[in-house]
């Protein structure tokens, strides 16, 4: 299983008992779909590998408790600390409407309401505070804030982002 054919769940941060068990910090605004999972990818290295969990659900509001079932002591425990957790893309749930996850978006033409067709998503970028849509058109890179104010409607049928972008924002990048 590579990284781009999965998702980033969540980072072991601590120790939970001297048995083995470690908390999870998920990456998830519904931390209660995973708690009754099988199995996740941990990344070790530049591998995925996959673990079996005897174990597995909340504790307090964002942490998951797992009891990985090769993992049964503290040095056990101390060898995958701070390792990301993945699990398979098939494993999102589906979103409908205008939300949408950044990778599904990949690809898909992005037509402003004043301006049509502005170009094709290549990326976005969520490094910064505010998410942006990396769209290039004519080998000249947009980048367009993620917002409900600015991402009118996601047809994911036609694989195109309908857009109402800020005055000059286009202009600013296609007009140089």
């Amino acid at each position: 299983m590579q990284k781009e054919d999965c998702f980033y769940l969540g980072k072991i941060v601590s120790k939970h008992s001297f048995k083995g068990e470690v908390l999870v910090k998920l990456d998830t605004d519904e931390p209660g779909i995973y708690e009754n999972m099988e199995s996740v990818f941990v990344s070790i290295g530049n591998n995925l590998v996959p673990f079996f969990i005897e174990k597995c659900y909340l504790h307090r509001s964002n942490l998951l408790r797992i009891r990985f079932e090769d993992v049964s002591t503290e040095q056990d425990a101390d060898r995958i600390m701070g390792s990301h957790l993945y699990l398979p893309l098939e494993f999102l749930p589906k979103l409908s409407g205008n939300k949408f996850y950044y990778h599904e978006i990949i690809g898909f033409q992005v037509m402003d309401k004043d301006h049509g067709y502005i170009g094709i998503i290549k990326g976005v970028n969520d490094s910064v505070s505010q998410a942006l849509l990396e769209v290039e058109k004519d080998s000249k890179q947009l980048l367009i804030p993620v917002a409900d104010n600015i991402i009118d409607k996601v047809d994911r049928d036609n694989k195109t982002l309908y857009v109402t972008t800020p005055e000059g924002l286009v202009d600013l990048y296609l007009n140089e």
